[in-house]
């Protein structure tokens, strides 16, 4: 069973996705932290619900954010975690958490990486226009969503879209590719070769790919 410890901001959905899929049986794993930067996040509550323990952790008790980030990498390694999964943090991950799980840490970003990192990446994808946006699962290292790419899900752009309709879509797909993403490291089938990531035995499923239906 994979260990796992999650951070988040806010409300919490791609949380919630991963812990229905354990609950399912979908999904070896076991979520021994939530780690909160916000003491209002919903993803709180969630937790709660499903009896998983969590912390709050006051950014601004510490002298510096690496001491910060060193203090979650203490909380999560107290636990045996194994693989870190970035819920909606909203903090860019420093250097000390990086190296103390490399290429364990796992992000989901709103758009197809490379294009529009950052945030609002909805938002940008609205405004410049494009055809095909969707979201993107990586792992983490010291950039801004740069790190090598897992699993992308691509969905159809209105002219009509908004911000929030495009991002209603594209977060069903997160909800199906960031437990999909855990999956495959759960059972040994991630290699990082370079920037590429290889996944063995692995095929393109349809559900990932562009689908009309979830317009």
């Amino acid at each position: 069973m994979l260990n796992l410890g999650v951070l988040a901001s806010g409300r919490g959905s791609n949380f919630q996705a991963i812990i229905d899929e354990i609950e399912a049986g979908r999904l070896d794993a076991e979520i021994k932290i939530l780690i909160v930067d916000n003491p209002n996040a919903y993803a709180i509550e969630r937790a709660k619900r499903h009896s998983i323990e969590y912390l709050y952790i006051n950014p601004k008790e510490f002298p510096s954010k690496d001491d910060f980030f060193i203090k979650i990498a203490d909380e999560l390694k107290s636990r045996d975690v194994e693989l870190v999964i970035l819920a909606g943090f909203m903090r860019i991950v420093r250097k000390f958490l990086i190296d103390a799980f490399p290429n364990r840490i796992m992000n989901i970003h709103p758009a197809l990486l490379p294009s529009f990192p950052g945030l609002h990446g909805q938002k940008q994808a609205v405004d410049y226009g494009i055809r095909i946006s969707g979201c993107t699962v990586h792992f983490v290292d010291e950039g801004m969503d740069t790190g090598p790419v897992i699993i992308q899900a691509a969905v159809p752009v209105s002219p009509d879209d908004t911000e929030d309709s495009l991002s209603a879509r594209i977060l069903k797909l997160e909800h199906k590719i960031f437990p999909e993403a855990i999956r495959l490291y759960a059972e040994g089938r991630l290699s990082v070769e370079g920037r590429v990531v290889k996944i063995k035995g692995y095929e393109l499923k349809d559900e990932f790919i562009v689908n009309p239906s979830l317009r």
